[in-house]
């Protein structure tokens, strides 16, 4: 029994063991298959803007990373629950933590990122258009994707 609940979001346990090991304990996660309802949250994709035009989830409000600055979500309600991603979580948990740290009550990061998202088979798009494709950073990333087509 143990088994098959380890194996609950449908990962390796390689990749489900990789995740853990970035992961912060005290910040909150979601899995894509606990997120009924978007709208529900203010999207934030913390990637680089070339990982963005590649596809993203709907919504998403390009923020970036290395050139993250808090003038970029200055209409954001602190409020309104807010769901940060990346490729796999560790960067926009790092943008959620200085999210958290400027007021905003209700943070979450996106369990597995852009990554998991793809393989539950959840929609991503490019110029208003669904796609399949996924920047997965870079080919070492690229291993975890099993549903979407790679681009680096």
């Amino acid at each position: 029994m143990f088994f098959m609940t380890n194996f609950s979001f449908g990962q390796s346990f390689a990749y489900k063991t990789l995740l853990s090991g970035l992961y912060d304990n005290e910040f909150p996660v979601l899995a894509p298959n606990e997120i009924s309802d978007l709208s529900n949250f203010q999207i934030l994709d913390t990637r680089e803007k070339e990982e963005y035009e590649v596809s993203h989830i709907e919504g998403a409000q390009w923020v970036g990373f290395d050139t993250f600055d808090f003038d970029k979500i200055d209409s954001l309600d602190k409020e309104k629950p807010v769901l940060v991603y990346c490729t796999v979580g560790a960067r926009s948990q790092e943008i959620g933590k200085k999210l958290q740290e400027n007021g905003f009550k209700k943070v979450f990061n996106l369990y597995g990122g852009i990554i998991q998202w793809s393989n539950d088979e959840k929609p991503l798009y490019h110029e208003g258009l669904t796609t399949k494709k996924v920047h997965t950073y870079s080919k070492a990333w690229g291993i975890w994707l099993t549903k979407g087509e790679k681009v680096y």
